[in-house]
């Protein structure tokens, strides 16, 4: 291993002078020269010595021009010309560096192109600055393409300058000392920097240890061609250990640059950077730099092969894949054939003779690392042995009942594609990936003659260089994806991360509840990805959906906490860790529109904030980390709490009720509802030190409400108007994300510009989105076809593009999206520099007509809304949400717009809810009793101005049809289970009647009673006289009982026992009116009555009527849109599934068996033609004390008689 240092001054020299120009002819070198005249020699920039440079005998990939610059030099440009009055140019180009004139190294600019773009004719010079120096003493050029007119010709010139440094080599045995004296006094600084440089074919090893105070050290460690940086600290009882691994394939006898730099307490670690460093020589250490010779050889395509004759042998391979052939060929005496391959990361030997395996052999494991492997293949005295890295464990034997001795050649890594090839045949998969230290019959082979073709054959080989590349050193996998390679490529196992995607950059879940919620979901937990493919974690989340959908963050201490005097403790500290991190808490904060934390202490002898004057006792600390001293409902500075805010404290000449000092009980409480000092992460309660203090404290969990950036919009009125921001910085992964609505048929919805590069998102037809960009390997375009459906509908339609290192996608709505692939080995940085415009172009292309919101890249929301307030042709917001999200209104509720958003409007609904799917329900006792009361027909008239309109309401009373419907769940029989009664003593009664002799059995007679879902009553009635002046809907035991008819009354008197559901009578609710609206609804409630999810689907009720809604109560996968809740999976849980079916199905067909035999006979019958339609409902309240209103049942919907 060597180590070499540099010297820096302050001084920025100039490093761009020639360096071939001057050479002599010697100091170059060729494949081949197709004449004396064409000799490497001649090959300088602008002179037209010779033939004007040169030329090859051949033009082929196989050739290069060599320059030796004689010491180690600092190379920062190449240029390239033709051959002097020629039609021969080099139209692309390889560039390769080396120290010795052998191993030789690519070099490969940004993005890991390796070929640069060389001449277009044989008279301008094409110059190439060199992104990061080169640091060697021999450049190498390898043409790839060239005129087809002509040949290869060429002409060549290096920038640069001379590179001094001091160079120690170790043989594994010495070490370089460096240690202060014993007087030296320790310097304490802030910043400490060590840099070196070193180089090693070896792949482990220690180069660094460093040792200081408090039992502090510091390693760095070569292992497995990674460097690994060891910081220790502490005593021999308690030590902290962190390791830090950087780099990759450093073993490949080149420099390497490494910088370790400590600033205050944090430690930089980077590879490939140099600085400065100072050592002091002891021990076994030269100041040469030996070079050891290895030539690698490299296996890059599908047509690599060697031949090489010769027996027995050794080598050396690395690689990335799993599966390879690494030799084979034929034995003698026509024995059969030999394939030695890599096979599942392992060495495995085969011997088969036609068609038929004599031979299966296997050793080692996990040879896919990229590190160096060595086989050895042995055949002695009938034994056959293969060992693995020379390890006896990794040794396999076998004693065939054959000779196994090889033909006339071998085989590496594949076989030559020849049609009547019969020596070479290779069932597998090609080798790709570097071989070295090949010996065929215990001698080495020269690799370098075979290049020359001197011996073997070879094709498609690279010689003399080894080409792996690690695709995973520096990992494009993000958010903690795992990454794997082959030769060619790489992959990301996004496992359980919780993203998605080629690099794991999208994430799975939603940015908030208020997304969650208008994609249907009802309450529950959820992951939540705030910043969506930032870096962000996602965070489990408890979504409230109410009419605000509120998210709520625990912490570990909501509970409420007692405090008595104690001695010896003047403060009580209590610290807050919430189920989110300060970071998700922070953009949860910020991204809500409002967010609150309720506080509550009660007191006695107790003071708070020790108000007006004094210091306070109490304070908290939110996530400023500032003391906060108010409290809740109060506002910031004002050391007040809600009552002093009010004004209404127990003690005036006080600003909170603790601070006037009482020994009675008080209590000071409110919201703290200041975001940008939200959450609560301290209280600190002081006044606890008195012998008679006693105090309590509740700190709330953090609750927020709203989504700016799920709502922030924009709407576009003109084609040429646009919004601009700064430029999109998405370098190797861009995501673009928004919902668009619009008429028009094309626009452009955004579009970003470089110098070359570009990306652009656009409504090409009503039918097509495309995304186009261009990183420099030209345009690409991926699009999406709705086949036919069109998104002009003025309805919002989600856009989602994403554009990464291995692949572009683009995806709409729920239509199937489209990728297309990167180019391998192309460009992967985007390089933009111009604004960003949103809703139009700066390329003159037609602009976008419409509404764009919610527009995010790579996870940060675009303020729309505030850059449209100041831009002409661009209004804030966009109304019209009900047309895409009014489907989520369920069972007759409405639609209502918002600003930000909609409703739904439950009114005229018997369900609640946000999204009205929540079924309201009670369990009622044989004494319970609703009562809906409707207006008298007298009160109607006593101030009516005129008879007609007396006669307008008064029919209005005059019902056509009764709509009733409701779920009930019972096991008693018989049952009144609702009563509508008039002024006029006209009734309608819903009965559960007896079921003949079966009333006597029991358990018979409650398996067909237990009515699992709705039975939907829907009763048209009229008699000879109208059923006018309806007096109340009774739910449950009528208390007016006096006028009651004899078989009514009986019944009345038992009650009802069981659950009711959803109760609706024409446009009245009155079950629902009494739960939810008690003090503003005409209804009496007479014994326990509140509200249950007993009518809601339960484990209990695995099978509801069809007609049913319930709640989403069942288990569910996180943060795919269903909440977590307990669910019962277990096989004794099936089972009883299973029979619960079979039941089921034969109490159905008893059920309707009864229905026909003992069906109930009608009290009324209809006389009314089925024409009339009910009257329409009126919207305006939620409640209304006349029956006019119906609500016609859908046709669905079975009509049952009990």
């Amino acid at each position: 291993m060597m180590f070499k240092t540099t010297s820096l001054n302050n001084l920025e020299i100039l490093c761009d002078g020639p360096l071939v120009s001057s050479l002599p002819q010697s100091y170059f070198r060729s494949s081949s020269q197709l004449s004396n005249s064409h000799g490497p020699g001649f090959a300088k920039v602008n002179r037209r010595d010779g033939a004007g440079g040169w030329a090859p005998v051949e033009s082929n990939k196989y050739q290069w021009l060599e320059v030796d610059l004689g010491e180690r030099t600092e190379i920062t440009a190449v240029a390239t010309q033709g051959r002097y009055g020629s039609s021969d140019w080099v139209s692309s180009f390889l560039l390769m560096f080396s120290d010795t004139g052998r191993n030789w190294k690519q070099y490969r600019q940004e993005d890991s192109i390796g070929a640069f773009t060389g001449n277009s004719n044989a008279d301008s010079v094409v110059q190439f600055k060199l992104q990061q120096p080169v640091f060697a003493r021999f450049l190498r050029l390898l043409p790839l393409d060239w005129n087809p007119n002509g040949r290869i010709g060429l002409r060549l010139e290096a920038y640069g300058c001379p590179y001094k440094s001091d160079v120690a080599s170790f043989d594994g045995s010495g070490c370089l000392l460096y240690r202060f004296g014993p007087n030296t006094t320790p310097i304490l600084t802030a910043k400490d920097t060590i840099s070196l440089k070193f180089k090693t074919l070896q792949n482990s090893g220690t180069l660094i240890h460093t040792e200081g105070q408090h039992d502090r050290s510091l390693t760095l460690e070569l292992h497995k061609g990674k460097l690994f940086l060891h910081l220790r600290k502490g005593t021999v009882l308690i030590t902290s250990h962190m390791v830090v691994s950087l780099g990759s394939l450093l073993d490949d006898l080149h420099w390497h640059h490494v910088a370790i730099e400590r600033v205050s307490g944090h430690v930089n670690f980077t590879v490939d950077k140099s600085t400065q460093f100072f050592l002091f020589l002891q021990g076994n250490v030269t100041f040469t730099c030996a070079e050891p010779v290895s030539v690698p050889v490299t296996f890059a395509g599908a047509q690599s092969f060697l031949q090489l004759p010769g027996a027995a042998l050794h080598l050396q391979f690395r690689t990335w894949n799993r599966a390879g052939l690494l030799l084979t060929f034929d034995l003698q005496q026509q024995v059969g054939s030999l394939w030695l391959y890599l096979s599942e990361t392992r060495v495995r030997l085969q011997i088969h003779k036609a068609g038929r395996i004599l031979l299966d052999i296997a050793t080692g494991f996990g040879l896919n690392d990229g590190q160096w492997h060595s086989v050895d293949l042995t055949a002695r005295r009938g034994r056959l042995t293969i060992t693995v890295d020379e390890e006896e464990s990794s040794t396999a034997h076998a004693s065939p009942s054959f000779p196994v001795v090889s033909g006339n050649n071998l085989f590496f890594g594949g076989c030559p594609d020849s049609k009547n090839n019969q020596e070479c045949r290779n069932p597998f998969n090609v080798f790709q990936g570097c071989m070295r230290h090949i010996h065929v019959d215990n001698n080495p082979v020269d690799l370098i003659k075979v290049q020359q073709m001197l011996i073997g054959n070879y094709s498609d080989l690279q010689i003399d260089m080894c080409g792996i590349i690690d695709r995973c050193s520096p990992s494009h996998c993000e958010h903690g994806g795992r990454c794997t390679q082959s030769w060619s490529t790489f992959h990301c196992n996004c496992s359980n991360t919780g993203y998605s995607g080629a690099t794991c950059h999208s994430s799975v879940y939603e940015q908030s509840c208020e997304v969650y919620k208008h994609k249907g979901n009802t309450t529950g937990l959820y992951y939540i990805d705030v910043d969506g493919s930032g870096p962000i974690k996602p965070q489990l989340i408890y979504c409230n959906m109410t009419d605000q959908t509120w998210m709520v963050i625990q912490h570990n201490n909501t509970e409420l906490t007692k405090l008595k005097a104690s001695s010896g403790m003047n403060q009580h500290l209590a610290y807050f860790n919430y189920s989110a991190d300060a970071e998700q808490l922070g953009a949860i904060i910020t991204q809500a529109e409002h967010c609150e934390q309720e506080v509550f202490y009660h007191c006695r002898k107790s003071r708070l904030l020790n108000t007006p004057d004094g210091s306070p006792f109490t304070w908290w600390v939110g996530r400023t980390d500032e003391p906060q001293t108010y409290w809740g409902g109060a506002v910031p500075g004002s050391q007040q709490c809600g009552c002093g805010l009010q004004g209404n404290c127990i003690d005036s000449d006080h600003y909170c009720n603790c601070d006037a000092d009482r020994k009675e009980w008080a209590a000071d409480s409110g919201l703290l509802i200041h975001k940008e000092n939200l959450p609560v992460r301290w209280v600190v309660v002081g006044d606890i030190q008195r012998p008679e203090s006693e105090a309590a404290y509740r700190v709330s969990p953090l609750r927020c409400h709203g989504d700016k950036n799920f709502w922030n919009a924009a709407f576009f009125n003109k084609e040429t108007s646009y919004l601009h921001f700064p430029t999109f910085h998405g370098e190797l992964s861009a995501d673009i994300s928004f919902l668009f609505k619009t008429t028009a048929s094309s626009g452009v919805f955004l579009e970003n510009l470089g110098i070359k590069d570009f990306i652009r998102v656009e409504l090409s037809s009503p039918m097509d989105v495309v995304f186009s960009f261009d990183v420099g390997n030209g345009p690409f375009e991926v699009r999406v076809e709705t086949g036919g459906m069109a998104l002009n509908d003025d309805r919002w339609h989600r856009v989602r593009a994403e554009r990464n290192v291995k692949e572009a996608s683009l995806c709409v709505d729920a239509f199937p999206g489209a990728t297309q692939k990167a180019p391998a080995d192309g460009h992967i940085h985007l390089q933009l520099n111009s604004q960003l415009f949103v809703g139009g172009t700066a390329s003159r292309m037609k602009g976008f007509l419409g509404c764009i919101r919610s527009l995010q890249l790579n996870g940060r929301t675009l303020d729309l809304e505030e850059r449209a307030k100041i831009t002409p042709g661009v209004s804030p917001g966009c109304p019209g949400h009900c047309s895409s999200y009014g489907n989520l209104c369920q069972n007759q509720a409405t639609c209502v717009e918002r600003y930000n958003g909609f409703s739904c409007d439950c009114g005229l609904s018997a369900y609640a809810g946000p999204f009205c799917q929540r079924e309201v329900s009670a369990y009622f006792k044989p004494g319970t009793s609703v009562q809906y009361t409707f207006k008298e027909p007298y009160e109607l008239t006593r101030n009516t101005s005129t008879q007609s309109q007396s006669s307008s309401i008064y029919s209005d009373l005059t019902l056509r049809g009764e709509n009733v419907s409701f779920s009930f769940r019972t096991t008693q029989s018989p049952a009144l289970l609702l009563y509508i009664c008039s002024y006029y003593r006209e009734y309608l009664a819903v009965l559960l009647n007896r079921n003949g002799k079966r009333q006597r059995d029991k358990k018979k007679y409650r398996s067909i009673f237990l009515f699992t879902g709705p039975i939907l009553e829907d009763f048209n009635l009229t008699s000879d006289t109208e059923f006018n002046a309806i007096k109340s809907v009774v739910l449950g035991k009528v208390q007016e009982s006096g006028e009651l008819d004899p078989e009514i009354a009986r019944l009345n008197s038992l009650g009802f026992s069981g659950c009711l559901s959803v109760v609706q009578f024409n446009s009245i609710t009155p079950l629902k009116a009494a739960l939810l609206y008690p003090n503003t609804s005409p209804v009496i409630v007479t014994g326990p009555l509140s509200e249950s999810t007993c009518g809601s689907s339960s484990p209990a009720n695995p099978y509801p009527a069809e007609t049913t809604h319930p709640l989403s109560d069942h288990s569910g996968t996180v943060g795919t849109g269903e909440p977590i809740v307990n669910a019962i999976k277990s096989d004794s849980a099936l089972i009883g599934g299973v029979i619960a079916v079979v039941i089921f199905v034969i109490l159905s067909a008893l059920a309707i068996i009864v229905r026909f035999l003992y069906r109930r006979k009608e009290t009324f019958h209809s006389q009314e033609p089925k024409s009339i339609k009910p009257e329409a409902d009126s919207p305006e309240y939620p409640f209304h004390s006349e029956p006019t209103s119906q609500n016609v049942l859908s046709e669905n919907q079975k009509e049952y008689f009990i």
